[in-house]
């Protein structure tokens, strides 16, 4: 154990805190607490989300949204007064603290500007950087090389390190998606790390440097869901299995991705891509049930793009039944949704095809290319003490009897 950051005692550094009260004392503290919280909420007339357990939804006098992560709670909706309301009824059941708009939360940094909201992990990288003593290391254009990563090679040392910062830059691609594919491919050796699979994780921190400021930006347009699915088939050479790439766009801006290696063997490219465009399919639904609990209508059918004409081909029609008797029933559920119209699958040539990003290492012309398309963007000018707009209101509030004032996080807006 350590010391907490802002609570270091240089004359006692052996020593640790013993706290005499705390949430997470025992093992059934986090469902107490969830259920306590819950039976608030729907005594103020939320409801859960049937999707999203961590969201609580109010539809009646306005719309009111809390999305909860423990004991940090995030509260949004049209009206500021109706919002202002709930916070005030929460404080009469819980000591809690209104910690105004909305900076920092788990890590996350959120800008609002007139354009609209930026998020990036920017304090999170350095710390990342300054954890593995690289704050003068060299960057480099693309975080993953030509080198394909195998089980060969001198063992390292000292794997602790290694799994320790590949764990960290997991939590980094929830606002980076360029580092998914280079992120997955380093974490698929976490139990017998080697020196090569170290220096593939260095050069992802290379890559990191060059781009610390990099983060997602949303912005208002058209309010149409659009994913684009890839498979690199066999793409790891020695088990080969392929991976699997997505990308899901809410109008312009990027809400979700994924980079993920197969369970099984595909007997061929076609199969790959079916099994891409299923697990796409599954996220599509999922994002669709979302924004159904709270009260939104998509004006169109969602659109799944594929650079695979087989792969299209057989989730519309079963007349390539018999070369896919080994496929999965859980897989032909793509099938369903295009038969009921659910779901749209149209052909994308593979030089448009953006979910490529996710699947396999690119040279630096295509990665830049493919990134641009992405919401990636620097942040805006001034990131603090920005101008409030006129978008919806964004509070935060946090239990005022668990915040721990070490963390960072509650300096400037949230308690994690």
């Amino acid at each position: 154990m350590e010391q907490p950051p802002g609570f270091v005692a240089l004359d006692s550094s052996s020593y640790v805190c013993k706290l005499h009260k705390s949430l997470y004392g025992l093992k059934q503290a986090p469902r107490a607490w969830y259920d306590q919280l819950y039976t608030s909420l729907l005594s103020l007339g939320f409801q859960a989300s049937q999707s999203d357990t961590s969201l609580f939804i109010l539809k009646v006098p306005h719309l009111v949204l809390i999305l909860v992560y423990v004991d940090d709670i995030i509260i949004t909706g049209p009206s500021s007064a109706t919002c202002q309301t709930i916070i005030s009824k929460l404080g009469t059941q819980f000591p809690i603290k209104d910690l105004g708009p909305l900076h920092y939360f788990l890590g996350l940094e959120v800008h609002q500007t007139d354009h609209g909201i930026f998020l990036s992990q920017q304090k999170y990288a350095l710390d990342l950087l300054s954890k593995a003593k690289m704050e003068g290391a060299k960057p480099c254009v693309t975080p993953i090389g030509s080198l394909k990563l195998d089980h060969t090679g001198p063992l390292l040392q000292n794997p602790t390190e290694y799994r320790s910062l590949a764990g960290a830059l997991q939590y980094l691609t929830w606002t980076r998606p360029d580092l998914s594919f280079a992120v997955n491919q380093v974490c698929q050796f976490m139990h017998t790390p080697r020196e090569s699979h170290m220096q593939a994780v260095k050069r992802i921190l290379r890559y990191l440097k060059g781009t610390v400021t990099d983060g997602l930006w949303f912005k208002k347009g058209h309010l149409n869901l659009v994913s684009y699915s890839d498979a690199d088939w066999a793409g790891c050479h020695f088990d080969r299995r392929s991976t699997s790439g997505y990308c899901v766009f809410f109008g312009p801006n990027l809400i979700s991705w994924s980079a993920k290696k197969q369970p099984t063997v595909a007997r061929s490219s076609t199969e790959a891509e079916y099994r891409s465009l299923a697990i796409t399919a599954a996220e599509l639904t999922w994002i669709c049930k979302v924004l159904t609990d709270i009260g939104f209508s998509l004006h169109s059918t969602p659109l799944l793009w594929c650079d695979n004409i087989s792969a299209i081909s057989l989730a519309s029609n079963p007349v390539f039944h018999a070369r896919t008797k080994h496929v999965e029933l859980d897989y032909h559920y793509i099938r369903e949704l295009v038969l009921s119209k659910a779901l749209t699958v149209r052909y994308v040539c593979s030089q448009d095809q953006i979910a490529d990003i996710h699947t396999k290492a690119l040279p630096k012309e295509r990665f830049l290319l493919l990134k641009s398309k992405l919401s990636l963007r620097s942040p805006p000018l001034s990131l603090r003490g920005c101008k409030r707009t006129n978008m919806q209101p964004t509070k935060v509030t946090s239990t005022e009897d668990t915040c721990n004032p070490s963390h960072d996080s509650c300096k400037v807006g949230s308690n994690i």
